[in-house]
């Protein structure tokens, strides 16, 4: 297998392409940090098929665990934990702690139990940019540097985990998904939200991430036409991601309407801004979305795409 000649293999999760590697292979795991150009401090996932196997990988485990395993695994939750000794340092992004999941997609599954151990694997994209949510996606994105990419067509819900952190003693969210803020207190009680000074790094924490080439700009629905307008008068092209189809076809427009339905809009996000970035706009503007509780992980993709813009 791949995984054990210390090669890398991006597969399907039910969130997002992974770049996967033997988690306990350091060479391997460098190989992620090359491909992706991303930073030694940035902390990776670790992938289990079974959440037994997580005295492995984790000093203690806490008593939160059972009851967050048992309502959201397999599926969309990454938990931080003390890290056992085992842990490399290039895993954990020289932390001591540890991020683990256990993901729901049947050929993610699949891979995991026919390997027999413990997978690192973030997103399969340069850092910072558009996640892959389709396998040609990652081949865009990584060309040779990852040997083998497993197809299981089209992710399913298309951003990545919610990560919670259990290493205080009150639970803290550190990256919003499609497992909500309340859901997560319907099984475990009241949580933070947010990091704070002692909060460990986690994956997508940086200011700007998952970002198109373009540049982008977040307006809102009322203010949409007007600024195309002014943009059009510049003689700029403009790239329009919005929940509803545009008023009137002008030129040196591309528009997606991706709807006003949570789970189809989160799911098609990253393949739109990829086909928007391809457009050749000057700008992306995406029109401001529900500021409802359960939007909460694409306004903060979405605000991360838009920061610094270039």
């Amino acid at each position: 297998m791949a995984l054990r000649d210390g090669n890398l293999v991006a597969f399907p999760t039910e969130t997002v392409y992974g770049l996967g590697a033997n988690a306990r292979d350091t060479a391997a795991l460098r190989k992620i940090f090359e491909a992706k150009g991303r930073p030694a401090d940035h902390p990776l996932i670790l992938h289990l098929d079974n959440a037994r196997f997580l005295p492995r990988w984790v000093a203690e485990v806490p008593p939160q665990l059972e009851p967050l395993a048992k309502a959201f695994w397999p599926g969309p939750l990454t938990l931080v934990m003390r890290r056992s000794e085992e842990c490399s340092d290039v895993l954990t992004g020289g932390q001591d702690t540890v991020a683990i999941r256990v993901p729901a997609h049947p050929m993610a599954q699949q891979l995991l139990t026919a390997f027999g151990g413990g997978i690192a694997a973030p997103s399969a994209n340069r850092y910072g940019r558009v996640s892959p949510t389709r396998p040609e996606h990652v081949r865009e994105e990584l060309g040779d540097a990852v040997g083998l990419i497993l197809d299981g067509g089209e992710c399913t819900i298309g951003v990545e985990s919610t990560i919670l952190s259990l290493t205080e003693p009150k639970p803290r969210l550190l990256r919003p998904g499609s497992i909500t803020h309340a859901q997560i207190e319907a099984v475990i009680g009241p949580i933070e939200v947010g990091a704070d000074a002692a909060a460990p790094r986690v994956p997508g924490s940086t200011v700007q991430h998952y970002a198109p080439s373009s540049a982008v700009a977040i307006v809102p629905p009322t203010l949409l036409e007007s600024r195309i307008d002014t943009l059009l008068r510049d003689s700029r092209r403009v790239a329009v991601l919005a929940q509803r189809p545009p008023r009137k076809a002008q030129q040196g427009v591309t528009w997606i309407n991706a709807g006003r339905r949570l789970d189809a809009y989160q799911r098609d996000l990253y393949a739109n801004l990829r086909s928007l970035d391809k457009a050749g706009a000057d700008l992306i503007l995406i029109e401001e979305v529900s500021t409802l509780p359960e939007w909460a992980a694409v306004r903060d993709r979405l605000s991360r795409a838009a920061a610094n813009p270039r």
